[in-house]
């Protein structure tokens, strides 16, 4: 019986211990070292290159929507993992006549970037980290865009590609308040996404620049 109350005693000055050890604790945490989640979503300015050219093919305007979570893991650091439905792709204009004609690639992703930010101010940072990209679907359209006619559009083609993707992105952002801010990142495609292509062509990688806004619950 003696020991059971000693047991008791013991657990029970462990616990008041710990409570008033987790409490001080607590109270000397800052607002900033909580992990924050958040909704985001901007425009995606997006393109396909290759390497034979090294250059980009035409631009094409999509969007990008979803949700993050911000870790600190120090005073000025914090890792930011995130899931966002992300459109990619590539579009090209030429005329013919008096006609101007459209072509785009449309590719869309569910992307999980995880981005290691540093504060250079409380509500400035700088960010760099991976991207990893998972084909939902890819779709191509044909339009006559100066009498806004569809001449053709393909139905979900995302078998002819490798629907994995992998890049690496470089960004910043800003808040103007605790909650709202604007966000810029600039992910480079790494991985080859083209299929089965021939030996000696040249690899086709996603390119994307986006913008917009995020806010922290």
């Amino acid at each position: 019986m003696k020991k059971l109350i000693l047991g008791m005693a013991l657990t029970a000055g462990s616990l008041a211990f710990a409570q008033t050890t987790t409490t001080t604790t607590t109270s000397n945490m800052s607002a900033d070292s909580a992990v924050r989640f958040g909704v985001k979503a901007g425009m995606n300015v997006s393109s396909l290159s290759d390497d034979g050219s090294l250059e980009d093919q035409g631009s094409k305007i999509g969007f990008n929507a979803g949700v993050f979570a911000n870790i600190p893991v120090g005073s000025m650091f914090s890792v930011q993992p995130e899931v966002l439905y992300s459109q990619y792709g590539d579009k090209y204009d030429t005329r013919i006549g008096n006609n101007t004609y459209s072509y785009a690639n449309h590719l869309d992703y569910i992307t999980v970037p995880v981005m290691l930010q540093y504060n250079l101010i409380p509500n400035l940072y700088v960010e760099a980290g991976p991207e990893f990209g998972f084909m939902v679907s890819a779709k191509n359209k044909a339009k006559n865009e100066t009498n806004n006619d569809v001449i053709s559009e393909s139905g979900n083609y995302k078998d002819n590609f490798s629907t994995f993707n992998f890049g690496i992105g470089l960004g910043a952002g800003y808040y103007f308040t605790d909650n709202i801010g604007i966000t810029a990142r600039y992910v480079a495609g790494l991985t080859d996404i083209a299929k089965d292509r021939p030996n000696g062509s040249d690899a086709i990688r996603n390119n994307v620049f986006q913008v917009g806004l995020a806010f922290k619950f």
